[in-house]
């Protein structure tokens, strides 16, 4: 093996998924029926699934890539809040785990339309094999955030960088548990609250009110609201009018101790950036996103690691909606 083509965020764009694996030089094995490469493996950030049109073509596609050894695949918050949807609360006969609120079927509905009955179990066993992250020697790969302190935190309540049953997820999905707050920065991204430095809520592309800003963690030495909250997303306030700058107000030690300072490459996924990849602001020395919002009419990316343990802009491969 030569290298990794890490695959940002699918989202069910099955049409996109075949296109960008020709375009990387996997072709359809006629013994395994699996996209497979000669010298080279590809890494799924996770989010397979939920939002587009052909999530059980990816499923299918993604599945038999994994079970020949020509993929891996890492957990992104859709398949964890999947398998919370589908997974009771043992103490709570009638609940799950992700409540089956109005907010949250919607976001799932497509999934559940698409993926069906014991199919859908069977993909959901899959999606529990995951990893939360995978540190590959000179290479790592997280769907949000790469944050040891969360890894350990993992690790010690689940001996693994992944779920083994269904019954950890009961600590995993309850608000103030530890484990709980360290998938949330593994697969979500670490927050910062916009209130509290006196800052308006913001509404964002769903209209959903919002306090709390994601953190810029890739920008290792950034230590201002400005520099540190993502808010390139078109976000509004309650009037309808574009969210004012940030100040450049110096933040808490502990709001900036998420920054990433590690000389090892962070390949990641998430944050529906968008733009051409290799022009944009989505890279550092050490951390490329590869999530180019592919189902929103962006890019499905990838980024071809060849061993450099510095990130080239020129690495990333594309292909549009």
């Amino acid at each position: 093996m030569t290298g990794y083509d890490i695959i940002g965020d699918v989202h069910g764009c099955a049409n996109e998924l075949t296109t960008l694996l020709d375009a990387l030089g996997y072709r359809r094995s006629t013994a395994s029926g699996a996209y497979e490469h000669p010298v080279r493996q590809a890494i799924f950030v996770g989010d397979l699934v939920d939002r587009g049109p052909g999530q059980l073509e990816v499923l299918q596609t993604v599945k038999r890539m994994a079970d020949c050894g020509s993929a891996q695949v890492v957990m992104g918050n859709h398949e964890f809040n999947a398998i919370a949807y589908d997974t009771e609360h043992p103490d709570r006969p009638g609940e799950h785990l992700r409540p089956r609120n109005a907010k949250n079927t919607k976001q799932h509905q497509a999934f559940l339309d698409q993926v069906t009955s014991d199919t859908r179990s069977a993909y959901l066993e899959w999606f529990m094999t995951f990893p939360l992250w995978l540190d590959l020697g000179d290479i790592r790969v997280v769907h949000a955030c790469w944050h040891e302190q969360s890894m350990g935190e993992v690790e010690g309540a689940l001996g693994a960088n992944r779920f083994s049953s269904r019954d950890q997820f009961v600590r995993a999905t309850a608000k103030r548990d530890p484990l709980y707050e360290a998938i949330e920065v593994l697969l979500k991204g670490p927050e910062i609250d916009l209130t509290k430095h006196g800052q308006l809520p913001y509404y964002d592309k769903d209209g959903h009110a919002r306090s709390r800003a994601r953190v810029a963690w890739w920008k290792y030495g950034a230590s201002t609201l400005r520099d540190l909250a993502v808010m390139d997303g078109g976000f509004r306030t309650a009037t309808g009018e574009a969210y004012p700058v940030l100040p450049e107000d110096q933040v808490a030690a502990g709001e900036e101790s998420f920054s990433y300072c590690g000389d090892v490459p962070v390949v990641y996924g998430h944050y529906w950036r968008s733009g051409e990849p290799r022009l944009g602001v989505d890279f550092t020395e050490r951390t490329a996103c590869v999530d180019f919002s592919a189902v929103n009419t962006g890019t499905l990316a990838a980024y071809r690691w060849d061993g450099e343990s510095e990130i080239r802009p020129e690495n990333y491969v594309g292909v549009n909606h």
